[in-house]
């Protein structure tokens, strides 16, 4: 490959870095105003000047086969610092008023074209920052896609259709998520954003809580100020942070810088974050629109960043959400080269998380993909509404059984309190007895035990009374039931007194007739002589006068 072809090739371009194989005015040396002298020693290293005269700088070159036929004079290529030209160095003075001297191909050095092209192919082997350890990033929570019972979500990241070099981070560490666009250029922005996330990962709060979620963004913020000045990185590098946290029905938001973080809802987007930039500002005074906002000139111009104020505040709060809507989460990527409306019109019409997340990341390159494009989409595949509904409807059945089982554990010790304390009299082998408990059983098990017994006979007492001991006559106490038991005595006793008196008092009546009825017979007998005698004279009287 000789110089000229070299020259005439096309070289890999850098965002950040000049051309390569731009040729210098030979009055002077070539410098970039823009180029880090860092680049400049890794371009060096790439590529082997030719020593010669700038009016031969094109002059091709001798093969590999000719360059054992030089000169043994002839002097060995050495690379020159600070020049990323290919043919442009010389060896004269600029100021030389002596032409230079005709370089034959065979007083040329020849070219290692494969380390040029093997360097080319592994630019990773000339970074001048500091790597990145294979540590920083927890691979194992932070992946592309998945699944749990709540949450379905799809992760994607583009380096673009312009940039070399992806300064984007995301993290997928259900239900944690979070996007980072770096801001720094190469070996600055990627560590910014990988500092972020992985800071972000380590500080997250256990639930949808919005503060405790902002206090990480802070954390990593104040991590990116901490790396940048023990030399990790490069001073002055920063990135956005826009990380979310799902519970249930709640949604919590901490955000910083202008990457986004949108809501859809029954087909509806809605834009939950408002970007910390120049021209969002520009928007909120009604000086320009939302579209015009995504082609200012401005729209690079962060107000807001991680890494660049220890006094940094991420703006956080929390929203209610339900089964069926869709988080997306995208750096500026995305949102400054489609539309809202077509971002809302890519989400409704993608099924799955990851499907959106690949048609919206391919949308943001087919409209000319000028930035890194990074897109996180969580769908609420289920909310717990109905978990919780199920949960609360066992809760509410296991206390109404256990009010039940405490209402019958209460009324049985009730009874149980009522029937060890109740006293009542009824009979016990034709006698009166005392009893403790209730009168009757209860599946074949007597309620009630007996007490004490008496020598009352049952028969003894009127017929109401033997009627009641039978149903049982219930007392107050068990002192209460001897009082009745001898009250029984004394009625029994009286009434055996009366019935004594009374037989006594008959027999007495019976004997005293008997000599009432004999002297009651002598006396008619004397009265009836006596009548006789009056009856007579009468007689007699009323027989004289008849004479």
């Amino acid at each position: 490959m000789t110089a000229e072809e070299l020259h005439n090739a096309e070289m890999p371009l850098d965002a950040d870095r000049a051309p390569i194989g731009a040729h210098a005015a030979p009055s002077a040396p070539v410098e970039d105003e823009a180029d880090d002298p860092r680049e400049d020693a890794l371009f060096a290293e790439r590529l082997t000047p030719v020593r010669g005269s700038a009016e031969h700088a094109d002059a091709p070159l001798a093969p590999e086969a000719d360059s054992a036929d030089a000169a043994p004079d002839a002097p060995q290529a050495s690379p020159l610092p600070g020049a990323p030209e290919t043919a442009d160095a010389v060896t004269a003075s600029p100021t030389s008023e002596e032409p230079a001297e005709p370089v034959s191909p065979a007083t040329t050095a020849e070219i290692d074209v494969d380390e040029v092209e093997a360097r080319l192919a592994d630019p990773g082997s000339t970074q001048s920052f500091q790597a990145i350890p294979e540590d920083r990033i927890d691979t194992d929570s932070t992946y592309d896609a998945g699944t749990t019972v709540n949450l379905m979500w799809g992760a994607r990241s583009d380096v673009g259709c312009v940039r070399t070099h992806n300064e984007d981070s995301y993290l997928v560490q259900s239900p944690l998520f979070c996007v980072s666009d770096g801001m720094g250029g190469h070996a600055a922005g990627e560590v910014a954003s990988s500092i972020a996330v992985e800071t972000i990962a380590q500080h997250a709060p256990t639930s949808a809580d919005p503060a405790q979620l902002a206090r990480a963004v802070e954390a990593a913020n104040a991590a990116i100020i901490r790396a940048a000045a023990e030399g990790v990185g490069r001073p002055g590098m920063g990135c956005t942070a826009t990380a979310a946290y799902i519970e249930g029905t709640q949604l919590a938001i901490a955000h910083v810088g202008d990457s986004r973080a949108y809501l859809v809802h029954e087909g509806t987007l809605i834009r939950v974050t408002r970007d910390h930039s120049y021209v969002e500002e520009l928007v909120d005074a009604g000086e320009i629109t939302a579209d015009e906002a995504r082609v200012h000139p401005n729209r690079s111009v962060i107000t807001r960043a991680l890494g660049s104020d220890p006094a940094m505040y991420a703006d956080h709060f929390q929203l209610n959400i339900e089964e069926g809507d869709r988080l997306i989460l995208c750096s500026d990527g995305l949102s400054s080269m489609i539309p809202d409306g077509e971002i809302e019109n890519i989400a409704n019409q993608s099924p799955t998380a990851q499907i959106c997340v690949d048609n919206l990341v391919d949308a943001a390159l087919a409209a000319g993909g000028s930035d890194n494009v990074t897109v996180v989409v969580v769908d609420v595949v289920d909310d717990g509404r109905l978990r919780e509904a199920l949960r609360r409807r066992k809760r509410n059945v296991l206390i109404a059984v256990v009010a039940v089982v405490a209402a019958l554990a209460i009324a049985a010790f009730a009874i149980m309190n009522t029937i060890a304390n109740s006293v009542y009299l009824g009979i016990e082998d034709g006698r009166v007895a005392i009893y403790t408990g209730v009168p009757g059983s209860f599946m074949g098990i007597s309620l009630s035990q007996l007490e004490d017994d008496s020598e009352i006979e049952v028969t003894d007492l009127p017929e109401d009374t033997q009627r009641r001991l039978q149903e049982g006559i219930t007392q107050h106490s068990i002192e209460e039931a001897r009082n009745v038991l001898n009250e029984y005595r004394r009625q029994i006793f009286a009434e055996q007194a009366q019935r004594s008196e009374t037989a006594r008092a008959a027999e007495s009546a019976a004997g005293g007739a008997a000599d009432t009825g004999g002297d009651a017979a002598a006396g008619e007998g004397a009265d009836a002589s006596t009548l006789a005698d009056t009856v007579a004279p009468t007689q007699d009287a009323e027989e004289g006068g008849a004479q």
